[in-house]
C-alpha cells in the first residue's frame, strides 16, 4: 500500500511536472508561431492555418524537451519542500534521502513509459499531419521521395518533364536496378530508361550503362549518359532524416523497407535506441536533479538553484546530442552512442547517492 507521505510526494511531483510541461508547451507555441507566420507571409491561407500547424508540431517539441522538464520539475519540488520545511518533517518519520529519491525516480520511470508509449505515438502522428499539410505549400512539393517494400521511389519535375524513378537498391551514392519513366506535364509517357547502376553523387546523374526507349520506337543501348535531377545522394539522405513523424510500428516497417533497399539503417537504429533509453534518461535526470538539490545549502537563492539546473541540463543534453551525432556519422557504435552518456551520468549519480546516504 502507498503510504500517505508517498502519495503526497507523488501527487506533488506529478502536479509540478504537469504545470512545467504546460509552460514549455506554451513557449513552444509562442516561438514556433513566428516561424509559421513567416513561412506563410506570401501565401494566401486562412489566418488560423499557421496556428493549427503550430499546435500540430508543438507536442514533438515538448517531447524533445522533457529532459529539461523533468530536471526543472524536480528542482521546483525540492524548493517547495524546503520552503515548507517538509524535508525536515520527512526525516523525523524516518524517510531517508535515498527513499525520497527512490519514490521520485520510480514515479519518473512510470511517467516516462507513458510518454514513450502513448504521448510519443500521438506526437508523431500529429507531426506527420503537420509535414503533410505544410508540404502542400512548400516549393519542394513537386519533388518527392519515399521508400516502400518495392524500393526507392522518386517523383521529380524538371525541364518540363515529370520523372518517376524506381530503384531496387541504393549503395552509398549509387542506385542499382533503376527504372526511369519520363512523362510530359499532362502525364503522357515519353521516354523509358532501364539501368543497372546510376551514380547520383551530384544532380547530374551518370547512367553508366542502360537501355533507352521512346514511344513507338525501338530499344537502344547506351553508356555514360547524363541525366538531370533535383536530387543527389545527400539530398535523398536528408529527406529521410525526420523520423519524429513516425511511431514505433511505422519505424519498424521503415527499417524493414530500408533493409530490403540496402539503405543505411544507422539513423533508424539510433532513433529507436533513443526511444528505448528515454525512460531511463528521464529517470536519471530526476535522480541527478535530486542529488544536486540535496547537496546545495538551503541559504542559496531559488534563482541560483534554477540557473544551475538549467545549465547542467543543457550540458547533459548537448553531451547526448554530440554522442548521437558520432553514432550517425559511424564514428561510434550505434548502441554506445546513446547509452554511453547515460552510463557516465548514472555513475555520477551513484557516487552522489552514496554521499547523500551518509548524511
Amino acid at each position: 500500500m502507498i503510504k500517505i507521505y508517498q502519495s503526497y510526494l507523488i501527487r506533488s511531483y506529478w502536479m509540478i511536472l504537469f504545470f512545467v510541461s504546460l509552460i514549455f508547451f506554451s513557449l513552444s507555441i509562442i516561438l514556433n508561431i513566428f516561424e509559421e507566420v513567416s513561412f506563410f507571409k506570401d501565401i494566401n491561407v486562412n489566418a488560423f492555418y499557421p496556428i493549427l500547424l503550430t499546435l500540430l508540431t508543438a507536442p514533438t517539441i515538448v517531447y524533445e524537451t522533457f529532459p529539461f522538464i523533468f530536471f526543472i520539475s524536480t528542482q521546483f519540488l525540492f524548493i517547495r519542500l524546503m520552503d515548507k520545511e517538509e524535508l525536515d518533517i520527512f526525516k523525523k518519520i524516518s524517510l531517508s534521502n535515498i527513499k525520497l529519491i527512490g519514490i521520485l525516480s520510480i514515479s519518473s520511470f512510470i511517467i516516462s513509459l507513458i510518454l514513450v508509449t502513448i504521448f510519443y505515438t500521438l506526437a508523431s502522428n500529429l507531426r506527420f499531419m503537420y509535414l503533410e499539410m505544410k508540404n502542400k505549400y512548400s516549393g519542394d512539393n513537386k519533388y518527392l521521395a519515399i521508400v516502400t517494400e518495392n524500393g526507392l521511389w522518386i517523383k521529380d519535375e524538371i525541364d518540363e518533364y515529370v520523372n518517376i524513378i524506381n530503384a531496387e537498391k541504393i549503395d552509398g551514392k549509387v542506385l542499382k536496378q533503376v527504372t526511369i519513366n519520363q512523362f510530359s506535364k499532362d502525364y503522357k509517357n515519353l521516354n523509358n530508361i532501364v539501368a543497372d547502376e546510376i551514380n547520383i553523387e551530384n544532380k547530374e546523374w551518370l547512367i553508366m550503362k542502360g537501355s533507352f526507349s521512346k514511344i513507338n520506337q525501338g530499344l537502344k543501348s547506351f553508356e555514360n549518359l547524363t541525366f538531370k535531377s533535383n536530387f543527389d545522394a545527400e539530398q535523398i539522405n536528408k529527406l529521410f532524416s525526420d523520423l519524429s513523424s513516425l511511431n514505433i510500428l511505422e519505424l519498424n516497417k521503415l527499417k524493414k523497407d530500408y533493409s530490403n533497399l540496402g539503405y543505411s539503417l544507422t539513423n533508424i537504429n539510433i532513433h529507436m535506441q533513443k526511444l528505448i533509453a528515454y525512460p531511463i534518461y528521464l529517470t536519471v535526470m530526476t535522480i541527478f536533479a535530486s542529488i544536486i538539490m540535496l547537496n546545495i545549502k538551503r541559504n542559496k537563492s531559488k534563482l541560483f538553484h534554477i540557473v544551475l539546473g538549467v545549465l547542467l541540463s543543457v550540458l547533459i543534453y548537448y553531451i547526448n546530442y554530440f554522442s548521437s551525432l558520432l553514432g550517425q556519422n559511424e564514428r561510434m557504435p550505434e548502441v554506445m552512442s546513446i547509452w554511453l552518456p547515460l552510463i557516465i551520468i548514472s555513475l555520477f549519480c551513484t557516487i552522489g547517492l552514496v554521499r547523500i546516504n551518509e548524511k
